[in-house]
């Protein structure tokens, strides 16, 4: 069974990321493309094979040939977008953040139940081997009671005190009202959600410390310690000012040893896996592949469609990233620990 995929937006990540990874995927097809731009609908679709071009989502969703609608336009669009998919029969897997708010996240989980389709969360981070590998040590108890884990994902360029003004098709990510926040929505959802995802642990509570101001509330750096169920603490740091940053990672500290999942390009593939504890010690490498992570979440996204299989992030993830979202807001503005 071949599925039929669409993608909202042809922006830099669905043009370098996504698109080649449908093609790459088996059993995936990618069948159209929305923009707002008829001209830019028609070159994206001809760069990556698509076989419809489309300005209009009324449109698109008409087309009987399209199975998954993929959304990648502003955070703001989210909702909305996944909605009109889902009343259309279409499943959604909708890039993170999955929407601005938990009340729009709820929306959109009772929109595709109510329609019967899926909806998934792009967190790619949980489609890399080690992250994977590392959740399933975890879960064994290869290291005993965990007390400490973090994930940093933090970057720049050197003599730049903030970073380069955005391109035109990237410009939106400066607009507070479509975003919805900076460096927390770019990279820090990512790691707080493969915390989650490898410790299998709720965030209980959240601090934020940012960079932002009253004229620039963007954030582009954060520092977020956060307690999980069981009384595990954790820590994440993010942003777009640190060009010297080698610490891009997620790190697990318990009673019997540690394992750490470090990337070799930020955090988005390749790297190695290190366990060492008194009786277990693992080095792996990962080969860095640029779509590999996005192949993988196609691939599972797609069995899930086709054979019912449980979807990698499902859309109460991305609820509880919304949740999470709101409380690091909350935290910046308060200076106070917040309970999610």
């Amino acid at each position: 069974m071949t599925i039929g995929w669409a993608i909202i937006s042809t922006g830099r990540h669905p043009d370098s990321k996504m698109a080649p990874a449908i093609n790459a995927a088996s059993d995936a097809s990618l069948v159209a493309v929305l923009s707002r731009n008829k001209a830019r609908a028609e070159a994206f679709a001809s760069k990556h094979g698509a076989t419809s071009a489309y300005t209009n989502i009324d449109e698109l969703l008409t087309n009987s040939s399209v199975d998954v609608v993929y959304i990648a336009s502003p955070n703001a669009l989210h909702a909305e977008q996944a909605i009109a998919a889902a009343s259309r029969g279409k499943h959604v897997l909708v890039e993170k953040p999955m929407a601005l708010s938990p009340q729009d996240c709820e929306a959109m989980i009772d929109a595709c139940n109510q329609f019967g389709v899926l909806l998934g969360v792009g967190f790619h981070l949980r489609h890399h081997p080690g992250h994977k590998r590392l959740g399933e040590m975890l879960a064994q108890g290869v290291l005993g009671t965990i007390a400490f884990a973090e994930a940093n994902w933090g970057r720049g360029s050197r003599g730049q005190t903030k970073p380069p003004p955005r391109t035109e098709l990237q410009a939106w990510w400066d607009d507070p009202s479509l975003v919805g926040a900076g460096a927390f929505m770019a990279t820090g959802v990512h790691c707080v959600d493969t915390l989650r995802h490898v410790l299998r642990k709720e965030v209980e509570t959240i601090s934020a410390m940012t960079d932002s101001t009253e004229s620039a509330p963007l954030e582009e750096l954060l520092a977020l310690n956060m307690t999980f169920e069981g009384g595990i603490l954790g820590r994440v740091m993010t942003g777009r000012r640190t060009p010297d940053y080698t610490h891009n990672d997620v790190t697990i500290y318990g009673s019997l040893g540690s394992a750490c999942v470090r990337g070799s390009i930020d955090m988005a593939y390749g790297g190695t896996l290190e366990v060492a504890t008194s009786d277990v010690t693992v080095s792996e490498k990962y080969g860095p592949d640029p779509i590999e992570l996005y192949k993988n979440q196609v691939e599972a996204y797609c069995m899930a469609v086709s054979s019912g299989a449980a979807l990698p992030a499902s859309g109460f993830d991305g609820l509880k990233a919304a949740e999470i979202t709101q409380g690091m807001l909350r935290s910046k503005e308060t200076g106070r620990t917040v309970k999610i």
